[in-house]
């Protein structure tokens, strides 16, 4: 039983571990931490991956897991993510420079976000989750989940603006 077990697993995270380390990237926004993040998830996965796959959707049951990982992790880095400095933008940018800008500024916001206020946005945006998936996913309630992304998006708006005013001046 165990080596089927292990054929499985190892078979599951062939097919899929890059897709759940892109997941755990988007949370997060730090790679080092995404490999931790599954890692530690599929360590734990791995002992009880019978009753895993007994389940209706086994990789909806561990991305669930890497979120509840991500939110409640309490290792935090010991270097917060700075930004250094700031690069005037040339005139006349091409659309694939405007996308790689508009990329970064919006890692650079999602990373003035708490855990929680992010993660609502990853299953609300990346995910396409409704609000009552993520409820269940984050253990919380709807309420929660509508409040959590507002002041996630509140907070994005002011950021913004304070990157503009910042940039102006």
């Amino acid at each position: 039983m165990s080596q089927r077990r292990d054929t499985a697993f190892d078979d599951f995270v062939q097919a899929r571990g890059w897709a759940l380390l892109r997941f755990a990237y988007v949370l997060s926004g730090d790679a080092h931490l995404s490999e931790d993040l599954v890692q530690e998830v599929l360590a734990r996965m791995h002992r009880r991956w019978d009753k895993v796959t007994a389940l209706q959707h086994p990789e909806a049951y561990v991305r669930t897991a890497i979120v509840r990982q991500y939110v409640s992790w309490r290792r935090r880095r010991s270097a917060g993510e700075t930004i250094l400095a700031e690069l005037p933008e040339p005139p006349g940018l091409s659309e694939p420079q405007q996308r790689v800008l508009a990329r970064d500024q919006m890692w650079r916001l999602m990373a003035g976000l708490p855990r929680a206020q992010r993660a609502v946005l990853v299953l609300r945006f990346y995910c396409d989750l409704p609000d009552d998936d993520i409820a269940q996913l984050l253990g919380c309630g709807q309420s929660t989940v509508r409040s959590q992304a507002a002041r996630a998006l509140a907070r994005m708006r002011t950021l913004l603006a304070d990157e503009e005013v910042h940039s102006d001046g």
